[in-house]
């Protein structure tokens, strides 16, 4: 038995990831500014990958928040359909909405597996420089 409350309680949920989503979302077009303005003074290879991957990046998240919302109106349409009685057509459009978010969810994982390997790169570098640095003395 479904009522409700059920599909509203993730609301909240889906709110805060939605939210944190979009946080991702104006920090990527903020690295991709800087990087274009810097490519645009001191073009580099470097920058180009980097705005591949970004690029990538920011793909995901539009997924990741198109999920989510498709998610959230579901549960909406649910909470519809079960006002009006259908409950075993909101235990199906329940179901699809949990599988949205799942893969919403799963595309959050790949995304931020790119955003670290993207960050060792950066820290691998760092390192190579300070070794040579080292190494030169």
């Amino acid at each position: 038995m479904i009522s409700l409350t059920t599909p509203a309680l993730l609301f909240p949920a889906i709110s805060l990831l939605l939210l944190a989503y979009t946080n991702r979302y104006l920090a990527l077009s903020s690295i991709v500014r800087q990087l274009y303005n810097d490519y645009q003074s001191n073009p580099d290879v470097k920058i180009v990958r980097q705005i591949g991957n970004l690029r990538r990046r920011i793909l995901l998240i539009k997924w990741m928040q198109g999920l989510g919302m498709g998610s959230l109106f579901l549960c909406v349409v649910v909470m519809l359909q079960v006002y009006a009685g259908w409950e075993q057509a909101g235990h199906w459009v329940f179901g699809v909405s949990l599988v949205m978010m799942i893969a919403s969810l799963g595309l959050s994982l790949v995304e931020l597996r790119m955003s670290t390997d993207a960050l060792n790169i950066l820290l691998s570098d760092l390192e190579a420089e300070y070794d040579h640095t080292v190494q030169g003395r």
